[in-house]
């Protein structure tokens, strides 16, 4: 039986984990979850799932969570605030963490868990892309195991013998991940001039938070993702390509120096990579439609348009310089998604503020957590700087 603790559990990420964990009472049992300001939502998940310990990152909400359950007939430990969700990581009421927390705010507990010696599904890119070689010295100091939940990360895992991220001895020439495209896939920049929020978070495939739709649609997303698969599996940027696939049924490919490609193919649902991070080397039923290849539309592939669509672009540019410069691109990224969804700023100037806070802030080695988020909050300013500057 492995305790989980589901960090972000009013998510998407947490609500497909659960729902697997539900499918299967004499494996998994939920054991902690967290929300940052939900306190509706997280109720009725301990209602449902019954934890041992449910934490409220905002203190101010934790008495009502304590009522609210109380009045539900729910018996479990109530905490709130920073330290607390850092300690329900690395606590003993878990020995499995799913790291779901979106941005920049699910790096600290990552990092716990990590140190805790806990297996880590991680789903929260941002805390590897961020600190990658933090959270990798982490894994190694603590024990852990560090299996990644993000569908293409997943198939990459899936398609390296054994699991292993281990691309020096295991003939492997390039890792490509797979993009669809987003909702905008084969517009040009001159169609892109008045996107809004709504539109932005239309995605043809994945149901996915308001933030990372829209990182989708400028091809952050996978921008991120090429971040976090040269530290999971140890690539150089000159060995991760990206490929748009619209079909969104290949989730990623790992080739080999003989010239063989291995796919992991699926229908398009999260909770294929969760189960398959839950129960690994086993394998579980997730509650996927299976993929009938005889009925599918033809899979198409093509490269990505990187002048449309910059972010990708920058991504790889921030790759190359190393240091902390994924960190200052993911910060001043965060900043300019914010204030599109606010409204505040046209979609394709969310490339323009990553790429003035870039070439602002030259890269620096990462040192340590502390001075980490000194720079990501040095990033923020600077891009909440040139948001103002251009009103």
């Amino acid at each position: 039986m492995k305790n989980v603790a589901v960090l972000g559990a009013t998510g998407s990420i947490g609500g497909n984990t659960l729902d697997v964990i539900a499918r299967h009472p004499d494996r998994f049992r939920a054991t902690v979850l967290t929300a940052y300001r939900q306190v509706e939502a997280l109720v009725e998940l301990c209602v449902r799932h019954r934890p041992e310990l449910a934490v409220i990152a905002d203190p101010a909400l934790e008495g009502e969570l304590s009522r609210r359950l109380a009045a539900a007939g729910v018996r479990c430990e109530v905490a709130s605030g920073h330290d607390a969700l850092t300690a329900s990581a690395s606590g003993n009421q878990c020995d499995t963490v799913v790291a779901a927390i979106v941005g920049a705010a699910g790096l600290e507990s990552t990092l716990a868990a990590a140190r805790a010696g806990k297996r880590l599904l991680l789903a929260n890119k941002e805390a590897i892309v961020m600190a990658g070689p933090l959270l990798l010295d982490a894994v190694a100091a603590g024990g852990a195991t560090l299996i990644p939940v993000d569908s293409e990360h997943n198939a990459i895992f899936q398609c390296l013998p054994g699991g292993r991220p281990d691309l020096g001895r295991s003939g492997v020439r390039r890792l490509i991940l797979t993009a669809s495209g987003g909702p905008f896939r084969g517009r040009t920049r001159a169609e892109l001039g008045d996107i809004t929020p709504d539109q932005a978070c239309k995605h043809p495939k994945w149901s996915m938070g308001r933030k990372i739709s829209v990182d989708s649609a400028t091809l952050m997303n996978k921008g991120l993702e090429v971040i976090e698969a040269h530290h999971l599996f140890g690539a150089p940027a000159d060995a991760i390509e990206v490929v748009v696939h619209p079909q969104s049924l290949v989730h990623s490919m790992v080739e080999y120096v003989d010239g063989s490609v291995l796919a992991q193919l699926g229908n398009p649902d999260m909770r294929t990579a969760i189960a398959c991070a839950l129960a690994w080397p086993e394998r579980v039923d997730a509650g996927v439609t299976p993929l009938n290849l005889a009925a599918c539309e033809p899979l198409a592939f093509e490269s990505p348009d990187l002048i449309t669509f910059r972010c990708l672009a920058l991504a790889f540019q921030a790759l190359r310089a190393g240091g902390d410069a994924p960190a200052i691109l993911n910060a001043a990224n965060e900043v300019a998604v914010e204030s599109f969804l606010a409204g505040a700023l046209p979609f394709l100037s969310i490339a323009d503020v990553v790429e003035t806070v870039l070439a602002e802030l030259p890269a620096q080695p990462v040192v340590d957590v502390q001075t980490l988020c000194e720079r990501d909050r040095g990033a923020r300013e600077a891009a909440r700087r040139v948001l103002r500057n251009a009103c």
